[in-house]
């Protein structure tokens, strides 16, 4: 979840999910994508900053970063001995590797020790974890993370999961998603709602800070009016259920 501040408010960076995606085909989402083995590879370590203690989390961890370069183009990452982010006249240079690197031509490690680039974990900020019900026939063990955008950095789609981007204030994508000129996911909406709450980047990232991260596993019921997707009510989202439109 990729944040700037606009003279006008925070944006929060989305995509448009390809229309032949099987999941959430066309959707309003946060770039992202799952871990790869390589992800989970200790030889990493020297390459990273600031990462969790835990493998499993920081292969996520390397995961988000990896995914948000392959799919918009942004690199959390510094040069070797550097304090500074990488700047967007590198990253430029940089972007060749960005499909190589999301058909497995090309190891992520292979591309840090190529670059002498280490990968910033130290800027992510964990806000979110959320995990598809059971029974469904295909399920996701997901993590949200905030990030600030670099300020010299471009982020734009991919044009091959993505289709379309757009920088946007939470509100203005719950209006469009309540008028129906957007499709958001529920997960997806829950967690804009809760970046609703806050002015600037700055103050998401000290509330996400503040904030114990819950597992969301979210159930349906069946009620007299139709069906609904809940989740507890004691998760921190202002919405904990919402009706599954019914299908023609």
């Amino acid at each position: 979840m990729l944040l700037r501040q606009d003279p006008e408010g925070m944006e929060v960076f989305m995509v448009v999910r390809h229309h032949q995606i099987d999941f959430a085909s066309g959707a309003l989402v946060f770039p992202g994508g799952k871990a790869d083995p390589q992800d989970f590879d200790e030889n990493l370590l020297p390459w990273l900053n600031g990462q969790d203690g835990d493998q499993n989390m920081r292969a996520i961890q390397v995961s988000a970063i990896r995914e948000a370069f392959e799919e918009c183009g942004v690199l959390l990452a510094r040069e070797k001995g550097s304090q500074e982010l990488v700047n967007a006249e590198l990253v430029a240079t940089l972007d060749q590797y960005r499909e190589p690197l999301n058909s497995g031509e090309l190891s992520l490690i292979e591309f840090l020790q190529s670059n002498q680039l280490i990968l910033a974990c130290d800027t992510l900020v964990h806000f979110a974890h959320w995990i598809t019900p059971e029974g469904m026939p295909k399920r996701f063990d997901t993590h949200f993370y905030l990030a600030l955008a670099p300020e010299d950095q471009i982020a734009l789609h991919d044009g091959y999961e993505s289709v379309d981007s757009v920088w946007i204030q939470p509100q203005d994508a719950l209006d469009e998603a309540k008028a129906g000129t957007k499709t958001i996911i529920f997960p997806t909406l829950r967690n804009i709602e809760r970046l609703a709450n806050t002015r600037t980047p700055e103050a998401s990232v000290a509330a996400a800070q503040a904030t114990p991260v819950i597992p969301i596993l979210p159930w349906t019921e069946k009620r007299d009016d139709g069906m609904y997707v809940c989740i507890p009510t004691d998760a921190g989202y202002a919405v904990c259920e919402e009706k599954i439109p019914g299908r023609p």
